[in-house]
């Protein structure tokens, strides 16, 4: 007989080791919190694995995003009301930064099986005022980048990845986050990798990284990038920084992370790799024990030009004999956590600025009705596995479609 648990199986998770605990005590010991020699390192080693020259830490996923828009739109001489075409399914953060910075969100209808913005859909909603492309790599899963980046060229936009839930995912043999002119990445809780809050912005223009690095830091020139940043400096080089760091050569935002994020984020790096194979092994899993549903679930599926980290195990009811609300309802009777496919076209905030759009991106507001995620993360063992299974084959009993 099944028995509900007492605690619940959340949608994320992040395990700390005692390497994380380690880094964290020495940076509490050494008294420097703010950027710092692991702050430093973890910018590089991050770089390094995203195939990029520069990494520039942000106080989260959005911040990151905020940056790379706006430096873009410095840099370009993009006007307001300038346009990027961004997904119809994703975290309204993506939308959002591009409104904050004076431009105009143009939604675009997603791929039905990849969630992600659909290429054939792009072309259409590309006019006179368009900027730049904002791919998103939603749960782990790269977007075809080779698609977008060719549409891209031919019409001389600007591609800002959003990879805030995907880390370190090969897109045809090159990782996910350098394919565009900039990539954006968060380490919030629950993520792929997680430092409890934080960003990343990458790129391997010198001009990107050097006005969004000013822009993380009140819009400072970049030659001062902490309080030591003159250390064993003399000569020209040391009137140089003295002249120039407290120079303010552009509007900017207080958006950086601490040296305690860093330390956290440089051990997660050590065991990325992992923290991706557990995830893919649980979601072979639940592939397995839900592949007798496929009938009335869309499960999850991805092509063969890129693999999958699994950041969430998304799910899309196709049946008319049951509603997303009466499995997501059961689910969380039964103490599993759930969210939507991040609807934002019916959000109020949009109905407001831009009416209704759901009617024109049909494949998006299907999504956003029928879909749904559960957590596929590290914590998760075998125990939970099977508990997650055994209350999915419930609800299918219950309704005689087992």
């Amino acid at each position: 007989m099944l028995r509900r648990r007492k605690t619940q199986i959340g949608t994320g998770g992040t395990i700390i080791t005692p390497l994380h605990r380690r880094y964290v005590n020495q940076v509490l010991d050494s008294g420097r919190l703010s950027y710092g020699p692991f702050l430093k390192q973890f910018e590089h080693d991050f770089a390094k694995l995203h195939d990029r020259r520069f990494a520039i830490s942000t106080n989260s996923g959005t911040s990151a995003l905020q940056v790379a828009i706006h430096a873009l739109k410095e840099l370009d001489g993009w006007r307001d009301g300038d346009e990027v075409l961004v997904p119809a399914i994703t975290f309204i953060a993506t939308s959002n930064v591009v409104i904050q910075n004076g431009l105009r969100p143009v939604f675009v209808d997603i791929d039905p099986r990849t969630y992600h913005i659909n290429p054939a859909e792009i072309e259409k909603h590309i006019t006179k005022r368009t900027r730049a492309i904002m791919p998103v790599h939603l749960f782990g899963l790269s977007a075809d980048m080779k698609a977008i980046m060719a549409i891209a060229r031919r019409h001389n936009l600007r591609v800002v990845e959003d990879a805030c839930e995907t880390f370190l995912v090969s897109h045809r043999g090159r990782p996910v986050g350098s394919l565009g002119d900039v990539a954006c990445f968060s380490t919030y809780v629950a993520h792929i990798a997680s430092t409890g809050v934080g960003g990343m912005v990458t790129t391997n223009d010198r001009e990107i990284a050097v006005r969004t690095r000013s822009l993380v830091n009140h819009g400072r020139d970049s030659i001062y990038l902490a309080a030591d940043a003159d250390r064993g400096l003399g000569g020209r080089a040391l009137a140089t920084v003295m002249q120039r760091r407290f120079n303010f050569v552009t509007v900017g935002y207080s958006y950086r992370l601490t040296e305690l994020e860093g330390a956290l984020g440089l051990a997660e790096l050590s065991g990325i790799g992992k923290n991706i194979q557990a995830r893919q092994k649980n979601a072979e899993y639940l592939l397995g024990g839900l592949a007798p549903y496929g009938k009335y679930l869309q499960l999850p599926w991805w092509p063969s030009y890129s693999e999958h980290a699994f950041m969430m195990f998304p799910l899309v009811g196709k049946s008319r004999k049951f509603s997303r609300d009466d499995i997501t309802g059961w689910l969380e009777q039964w103490n599993i956590e759930t969210r939507p496919l991040f609807p934002i076209l019916n959000q109020p905030v949009y109905k407001k600025l831009f009416g209704n759009l759901e009617s024109k991106y049909p494949v998006a507001t299907a999504i956003r009705k029928n879909g749904f995620f559960i957590g596929c993360h590290t914590e998760l063992g075998k125990t939970d596995l099977d508990y997650i299974l055994d209350v999915f084959r419930e609800f299918f009993r219950k309704r005689r479609l087992a």
